[in-house]
Formats: structure tokens, C-alpha cells, sequence
């Protein structure tokens, strides 16, 4: 069963396309809010729905060195600032129980990670606060077993759950996607597409010279694999967004520069449209 909801101006499960995007990680105030309004100014052109997304922290990083956010605390203030300066909704990583109700009061959106989304006690504390949750799918995860965390969900009394496909490991260091997971979640659940997790190549970096180990990426596949996504029916799209990716504090390797944001978006736009007339014309 496929439950349609409203977060902010966006329709989620109602057949309508929208882009979840942002940078993986806050790194700045003055980033993050140049970041939004780029991304606000490609989308309000195209009527492509959007919600804002940004880390506080990054608990999952490869290397103890790498770089996590502000925190907590600095980085709700922030979304909060993102969120009523810029005038759209926003998403954001919780990682532990313990952060849940904060978050909840800025956030339009609680995103369970994918190496979190078994953890039963967070899921439910998302859950409770009734806020929509976003539960990405594990790499090690069979599409059919996601119906479990949303059914979690949805018995701590919240429908307002979807699922994010972020592909599955394929031996290591690699990931790959199976099309057809989008199909088998979307019967129980509205699904996203994660357009740039997808192309990561998790680890790639192995740190040498005293260098943090790093995720590489693909990022060429980005409009690739999002138009298939897209072809199959999917409801979002997910995609971290940079100005500058090669400089970008987290995730830069598979990121979308967002110079590119605008082609991308306008293709997606095209295989839906098509899609939707070749169904109209049957």
C-alpha cells in the first residue's frame, strides 16, 4: 500500500516528481544557504517540487578524520535558517534516539540512514515524533525486507514514510542497482532514487600517506541511472548537490555539480512527461 502525504508544497506518493538535494554535509553556514538558494532558483524555474537536504553530522564517515559537520546544535540552527530564510522544507540525518526530538522541531523531514534503517529503537523514535521519516535502504538489504522499517512505522501510528534506494553491495568497494527494487518497495511504500549514492564506490580511498580513507564515485552515471529511475516509477529523486565538488568536505567524489543540476532535472522531466503520454495514448 502506497500512502500519499504533503511535506510543506510537496506532494510525496501522489504520482508527482520531486528532488530531494543538497549538499551531504553542512559545512557552513554561508554554504549551506548559497546552496539552497542555487538549488531553489534551478527547481522554481522547472516547477520541480524540492526539499532541501544537509547533515549535522556525518556518525558514518570512512576515517575517524574525516570531516562529520557542526553538530548538533549548530546545525539545526542552521537547517532552521535554510529552512525560513530560504522558504523551503528540509531534511536531515538523525543517527541516535537521543538527537530525535531536537531535530524534529526544525526538520520537515527525519532521514534514517541506510546503515541504520534495522535499528528498531530509532526508527520508532522518528517515528513518534510525527514528523515524516525517509528510511534509505541498506546496502545490505533485500528490497521486499524494507517492509519491515516502514511497518514499524506505521504501528507507532505514522503513514508518513517512504524508502530511498541507494543500491547494494556488489562485492567491495562497489555498488550496484537493481531496477527492479523499485517496483517491489513502491507496493508497500512510496520509493525515492538516489541518484548519487548509487555511483559511490564506498572506501575506494584507502588513506595513504597519512590521508583520511575516502569513498570514490562515479558521478558520470548520475543522469543515467536517475532517468531509469525515473522510468520505473519512481516518486523523488535524490541527489547531494555541490558548487564545488572536488572541494566538497563530504561525498564530493559522487556529488552532482550543480551546474549540471538543471540538464539533469529537465531530462527527468522529459522521460515522466513521455511516460505519462504513452499511458494517456494506450
Amino acid at each position: 500500500m502506497t500512502t500519499s502525504f504533503q511535506i510543506d508544497n510537496v506532494r510525496i506518493g501522489s504520482g508527482d516528481l520531486f528532488l530531494i538535494a543538497g549538499p551531504c554535509v553542512i559545512e557552513s553556514e554561508k554554504h549551506a544557504l548559497f546552496m539552497a538558494e542555487v538549488i531553489k532558483g534551478v527547481v522554481r524555474s522547472l516547477n520541480f517540487p524540492f526539499i532541501f537536504k544537509a547533515s549535522y553530522d556525518k556518525a558514518n564517515r570512512t576515517s575517524v578524520r574525516s570531516f562529520r559537520g557542526p553538530g548538533l546544535k549548530e546545525g539545526l540552527r542552521i537547517l532552521k535558517k535554510v529552512k525560513d530564510e530560504i522558504h523551503i522544507p528540509v531534511l536531515t540525518d538523525v543517527h541516535q534516539a537521543s538527537d530525535v526530538a531536537a531535530v524534529a522541531e526544525v526538520a520537515d523531514v527525519l532521514q534514517i540512514p541506510a546503515f541504520l534503517c534495522r535499528q528498531t529503537d530509532l526508527v520508532v523514535a522518528a517515528a513518534l515524533t510525527g514528523r515524516p521519516v525517509n528510511i534509505k535502504k541498506g546496502q545490505f538489504v533485500s528490497p521486499w525486507d524494507m517492509k519491515h522499517a516502514v511497518e514499524k512505522c506505521r504501528d507507532a501510528g505514522n503513514s508518513q514514510v517512504f524508502v530511498t534506494e541507494r543500491g547494494s553491495s556488489f562485492g567491495y568497494n562497489n555498488l550496484v542497482v537493481d531496477m527492479r527494487s523499485l517496483a517491489i518497495m513502491r507496493k508497500f511504500a512510496p520509493v525515492v532514487f538516489d541518484a548519487t549514492h548509487s555511483v559511490q564506490l564506498p572506501s575506494a580511498s584507502h588513506g595513504n600517506d597519512g590521508e583520511p580513507a575516502t569513498s570514490g564515485g562515479q558521478p558520470e552515471f548520475i543522469p543515467l541511472l536517475s532517468r531509469a529511475a525515473v522510468a520505473a516509477g519512481v516518486d523523488g529523486v535524490f541527489m547531494e548537490v555541490h558548487d564545488n565538488p572536488k572541494e566538497a568536505k563530504s561525498d564530493g567524489a559522487n556529488a552532482l555539480d550543480s551546474r549540471n543540476l538543471r540538464a539533469v532535472l529537465k531530462e527527468l522531466l522529459a522521460v515522466r512527461k513521455a511516460i505519462e503520454t504513452a499511458r494517456a495514448t494506450t
